[in-house]
């Protein structure tokens, strides 16, 4: 293995030998046949770029903002659950290197460190990602403690009120921490540094739940307790109800119909979030960028249009804008680098996708990513679902 590391793929490689079976498999994985999180980065590929050349080239910035909030570039890390089992007080370190890169870090409901904990690892504001739960006072506790620490804005998931199958958790027998099986005993012996990292913490459960949620004080509760309270019955009328809790910027996350998107506007959200959970719910639905040229017909200039899915580079970012996205979200490509190389891996990562971000865009013949429009893109190319409307 080199010791450059170039791209995405080489975190992901470094990130395979160093972090445990089950916790690589959970970020890595979609559900049953993962054609859905095949699509996200395979219909990325298909879109091709328009080079241009003799343009001054001096002088380029790719800085751009999220619901009013000043980023680096138009990228934002996604909330993933159980990131500190990709490496020990993995949400702490991935918030921090977010938080001196310059651009958003999302804290998941279903994280290892706790909205406290990252708030003591952190100066500036995070976001923090809710799922709706049951337990409406727990919900109502998990927003009151995210306003406590100064989060900036609230992610809510609308996409995940049941648990899609994903088959590799299901054989991993995937636990937090691991239960102490002989397969998962041999696959640990192999993993020294991780062993040695998570051996240092405290933070190997749920920590926004355990100690918070009636009836659960330890990880053996949890499972039974997270099985039950993930509410079916999720709402548009509980949207407005958050929103009302919250009042601050809301995104929405999981939108992938034209109405629903209509409907996220009408609730009055700040932006919604074209997602498909990362191919890790609805098996066999469309890829997020397929997607998104509809979204953004259907709500226009309404409410600010982000994405995520797929995206393992700074070629992606750019296509996505180009498609209308005036925000992006990576989640595996800084879970790749935080199993990696802890926090100096997610640092890395966001590296490489700013600098394939900026070269691109210049390739393209652009200095300012307000400048970008799907002109960059080869339209003789462009697959169907790309197609400018009428064209």
């Amino acid at each position: 293995m080199s010791a450059v590391i170039t791209c995405i793929e080489d975190l992901r490689r470094l990130a395979q030998r160093r972090v445990p079976r089950m916790f690589y498999d959970y970020a890595d994985a979609g559900s049953w046949t993962e054609s859905t999180y095949r699509a996200n980065e395979a219909d990325f590929q298909a879109l091709k770029l328009r080079q241009r050349v003799a343009v001054n080239l001096e002088n380029r910035s790719v800085a751009a903002s999220l619901v009013g909030q000043p980023v680096r570039m138009p990228v934002a890390l996604a909330p993933t659950g159980l990131t500190g089992m990709q490496h020990a007080d993995g949400e702490m370190l991935a918030a921090r290197a977010a938080e001196r890169f310059g651009v958003p870090f999302t804290l998941s409901t279903m994280s290892i460190c706790s909205i406290e904990d990252v708030r003591s690892a952190t100066e500036k504001p995070f976001w923090f990602q809710l799922y709706v739960m049951k337990d409406r006072a727990f919900v109502e506790a998990l927003i009151d403690r995210a306003k406590a620490a100064q989060c900036s804005a609230l992610v809510l998931t609308l996409d995940l009120q049941i648990l899609g199958q994903r088959h590799k958790d299901l054989k991993n027998g995937l636990s937090s921490p691991p239960k102490p099986t002989l397969a998962n005993l041999i696959n640990l012996a192999t993993k020294p540094r991780w062993c040695w990292g998570l051996a240092r913490t405290p933070r190997r459960g749920f920590g926004n739940i355990v100690g918070h949620a009636k009836g659960v004080s330890n990880t053996t509760s949890l499972a039974s307790w997270t099985a039950e309270q993930f509410d079916p019955a999720l709402n548009w009328g509980d949207v407005e109800w958050i929103k009302k809790r919250w009042g601050g910027k809301l995104i929405l996350k999981g939108i992938l119909d034209e109405e629903d998107a209509r409907l996220a506007v009408a609730s009055g959200a700040d932006a919604l979030i074209v997602s498909n959970h990362g191919g890790r719910q609805l098996d066999g639905a469309e890829s997020s960028i397929a997607v998104l040229p509809r979204i953004v017909q259907a709500v226009g200039r309404d409410i600010e249009v982000h994405v995520d899915g797929g995206i393992r580079s700074g070629q992606d970012v750019l296509k996505a804008w180009a498609l209308g996205a005036r925000g992006t979200y990576i989640g595996r490509a800084f879970l790749y680098g935080l199993g990696a190389m802890g926090e100096a891996g997610v640092t890395r990562c966001l590296e490489i996708i700013e600098r394939e971000l900026d070269l691109t865009m210049a390739f393209c013949g652009k200095t300012r990513l307000a400048d970008v429009d799907r002109g960059v893109l080869a339209a003789h190319a462009l697959p169907a679902w790309a197609q400018a409307p009428g064209a």
